[in-house]
């Protein structure tokens, strides 16, 4: 299928959006902070970072597999399939929906996206009222809003997240996303190389480390602003913590949008170039 002028320009800003990975300049405290975690795991036997990071790998794709079957999830994919069929009378399935503009597409997932982001200002302002089961759920809260965001964003695109492939898929789009932007492009070209393998290699593939040390950006970020939460979370006014509710909302605000910001971008891309005819 060939490609409209409107595509072509989506096309194009998705290029330079990619390039931006390989442009990217690390900075002098970026640069001694990578070697500072280098040191660090350097002390830890292999077998054991081995262990730790196969452990970290199933639990998140045992998590984002309970999203996928979840009543909440269901209805989300029978939304998006209804606001589709507004658009075009023919899209009877997911796979239909790839028949719709890009432009068409772009604006379920971007609606997919804004919720999601209201959910984690939600669910941040809530931790941040220093209520310790809020506290002690942010993390995990957290993970499974921006697991669930890159799925339903996923089939926005009109692509199954209920293969092993396609989970397994959304596991790296969120790996790949928040990992920090010096090293985007790594986890950029590790998912260049899952659409090249097809679907049966991704499969087989299954077993592959997703998850390492340049993930751990995430957790440590969010333990940083637990504790600012916990040290501001006493300072009240008017018998509310607004302070440390507007830390909790910022930062969980913000790592959604980054999420869904790359999601949006990476099943646009894959959808144009497999419009194109090219995964090359």
């Amino acid at each position: 299928m060939n490609l409209t002028k409107r595509d072509e320009k989506h096309w194009e800003e998705l290029q330079d959006w990619r390039q931006s990975f390989f442009e990217y300049e690390a900075t002098d405290f970026e640069n001694a902070y990578d070697k500072w975690m280098d040191q660090i795991f350097t002390l830890l036997p292999l077998t054991l970072q081995a262990q730790f990071f196969e452990k970290m790998d199933n639990w998140f794709f045992q998590v984002n597999s309970l999203i996928r079957g979840t009543q909440f999830q269901n209805e989300i994919r029978t939304r998006i399939l209804n606001a589709a069929r507004s658009m075009s009378s023919e899209i009877a399935t997911l796979d239909d929906m790839r028949q719709l503009p890009v432009d068409q597409l772009t604006f379920l997932a971007e609606q997919q996206a804004a919720k999601h982001r209201l959910y984690s200002l939600i669910q941040g302002g809530a931790a941040g009222s220093g209520q310790p089961i809020l506290i002690g759920s942010d993390f995990l809260s957290t993970i499974v809003i921006n697991l669930r965001a890159v799925q339903v964003i996923a089939m926005s695109y009109g692509y199954d997240v209920q293969s092993p492939a396609g989970l397994l898929e959304t596991v790296k789009v969120y790996n790949t996303a928040t990992m920090p932007d010096r090293l985007k492009m790594f986890g950029w070209e590790d998912l260049m190389d899952d659409l090249q393998k097809g679907d049966e290699a991704f499969y087989f593939d299954i077993h592959e480390r997703i998850i390492d040390q340049t993930w751990l950006d995430e957790p440590l970020k969010q333990m940083l602003k637990i504790s600012l939460i916990l040290m501001f979370s006493r300072k009240k006014v008017s018998g509310v913590p607004l302070l440390s509710m507007a830390i909790g909302a910022g930062v969980n605000y913000n790592t959604t949008k980054q999420v869904t910001q790359f999601a949006v971008k990476y099943y646009q891309y894959k959808h144009m170039l497999e419009k194109n005819g090219d995964l090359t």
